[in-house]
C-alpha cells in the first residue's frame, strides 16, 4: 500500500507569539497615478485611509521613458514637452476636482521608470505607505508590459497597498476595517506581514482571521486531514500575544488545497475588507518571470491587499 504524499508541516517551535506593535501610523502617503481607473480606485483608498489618519498625500505621476522609443531622435524633444504638459493637466485636473481638499497633499510629475520615481519620493519623506491600482495583467500582456505594481510591492522596503480590478469600484469615505484576512506559511517572510495584521486590528477593533493553507493535501486520509487541522490551529493561535481576543476578534482557520485558489475564496466568502502578506522580495525583473503567487492574489482579490516584503 502506497504511503501518504507529506504536505508541508513547519517545526512548532517556530511559531512563537508576536509582540503587539505600536500603532501603525500612516503619517505620509504616496499613490502612484496614472490617471486611469485603476488608478482612480487606489487614490479612493488612499484618501480614505488619510482622513482617518490625518495623513500628508503625495499624488505622483511617472513619465516613462520608453513611451518615446518609437520616436525619432529628431522629434523627441517636442514629444517629451507634449507628454508632460498632458500629465500636468491631467493632474491639474485632479486637483480641481476638489477629491484632495481635506487632506495635506502634493502633486508630483516627474519623468523616470515608476519604480525609481517612487522609491526616491518614499525615500525623502519617510513615507509609511505606497498605495497604487492595478490593471492586473497576465500572460503575453504582462510578458511585453510588465506589471508596475508587481515590481512595486516586490521592490518597496515599506508596506504597499495594491487595489486590483476586483475591488469594488467605489472605495468607502471612511476606512472601516471590519475583518482583515492575515494568511501565512509560519516562514520568516510570510511572518513580516503580521505585526500590521495586529495593529490595525486593534486600531479598528476588527475581526483578524489568520489563514493557513495545507498542500499538497488531495490523497490525505479523513484522520490525517483532522490531526493537521489541530495542528495547525495551535500554531495560528501562538502566534498571537496574550490578551490579544481583548482588543480584536481572532478566529483561526486552516485549509487545503491550491494556496492562491483558498485565500481568493476565503476572502470573497468572507467580505473581507483586507488581507494583508508578508512577501519575498524580488529582483528587478520581476515582470518578466511566470506569475507569482502574491501578484496572482492582488490582481484577483476582492479587496485591497497590503504587502509587506520580507
Amino acid at each position: 500500500m502506497a504511503s501518504e504524499p507529506k504536505p508541508q508541516v513547519a517545526n512548532p517551535a517556530e511559531a512563537k507569539p508576536v509582540e503587539l506593535p505600536g500603532r501603525v501610523d500612516f503619517n505620509t502617503i504616496i499613490v502612484a497615478t496614472d490617471f486611469s481607473p485603476a488608478s482612480e480606485r487606489a487614490l479612493s483608498y488612499a484618501l480614505a485611509i488619510a482622513h482617518r489618519y490625518d495623513s500628508h498625500v503625495y499624488v505622483v505621476h511617472a513619465i516613462r521613458p520608453d513611451l518615446y522609443t518609437l520616436t525619432p531622435p529628431e522629434a523627441s524633444g517636442g514629444m517629451v514637452e507634449l507628454v508632460r504638459q498632458a500629465a500636468e493637466q491631467e493632474m491639474a485636473s485632479l486637483l480641481v476636482s476638489g477629491r484632495l481638499r481635506e487632506v495635506p497633499h502634493q502633486a508630483v510629475v516627474e519623468e523616470g521608470e515608476v519604480w525609481t520615481v517612487l522609491a526616491d519620493l518614499a525615500s525623502r519623506h519617510d513615507a509609511d505607505l505606497i498605495v497604487l491600482g492595478t490593471h492586473g495583467r497576465t500572460g503575453f500582456e504582462k510578458m511585453f508590459l510588465g506589471s508596475v505594481a508587481e515590481r512595486v510591492f516586490r521592490l518597496a522596503e515599506r508596506p504597499v497597498l495594491t487595489v486590483g480590478p476586483e475591488v469594488a469600484k467605489q472605495a468607502p469615505e471612511e476606512v472601516e476595517l471590519k475583518h482583515i484576512i492575515y494568511a501565512t506559511d509560519f516562514s520568516p517572510n510570510s511572518r513580516r506581514g503580521l505585526p500590521y495584521a495586529l495593529s490595525l486590528a486593534q486600531e479598528h477593533q476588527a475581526t483578524l482571521s489568520l489563514f493557513h493553507v495545507v498542500e499538497n493535501s488531495e490523497e490525505l486520509s479523513p484522520e490525517t486531514v483532522s490531526h493537521l487541522r489541530q495542528f495547525f490551529t495551535e500554531r495560528l493561535q501562538a502566534l498571537l500575544p496574550p490578551g490579544a481576543d481583548l482588543w480584536c476578534y481572532p478566529e483561526f482557520v486552516v485549509s487545503f488545497g491550491n494556496p492562491v485558489e483558498r485565500i481568493l475564496e476565503v476572502v470573497e466568502s468572507s467580505g473581507a475588507d483586507l488581507l494583508v502578506l508578508g512577501i519575498r522580495g524580488g529582483g528587478t525583473a520581476v515582470g518578466h518571470m511566470p506569475p507569482a503567487n502574491a501578484y496572482r492574489i492582488v490582481c484577483q482579490a476582492a479587496c485591497p491587499v497590503l504587502t509587506v516584503r520580507g
